[in-house]
């Protein structure tokens, strides 16, 4: 069981917190945390963007990655949103033992 740190951007708060409890209402996080809001600049459909996004970071497993990266496409505004996930390679072993116990499906 791999521990993965997934993290996405959403236009404002309200959706933010909208995707967090659907994440961690269906098992697919154990943990979603809405971070302060940031400046992204990117480029987008041929012209740089600069836009106020808030960043998410969803604690969940290897096995239910798939599902919550389904979960993420369907719920999220964009287009083509943000879905990168990282590898825990360390942590607090309770922790993580949370974390699997939290996104097994009841």
């Amino acid at each position: 069981m791999t521990v993965l740190l997934v993290l996405t951007n959403l236009p404002d708060r309200r959706a933010a917190e909208k995707l967090a409890e659907t994440l961690v209402g269906e098992r697919l996080a154990a943990c979603v945390s809405i971070l302060a809001p940031c400046r992204s600049v990117y480029r987008w459909q041929g012209g740089v963007q600069n836009e106020e996004e808030v960043p998410v970071l969803a604690k969940t497993t290897t096995e239910r990655y798939a599902a919550l990266e389904a979960a993420i496409r369907s719920n999220h505004p964009y287009e083509l949103p943000e879905i990168v996930a990282v590898p825990i390679e360390r942590g607090l072993a309770a922790y993580l033992a949370w974390v699997a116990e939290e996104t097994t499906p009841a």
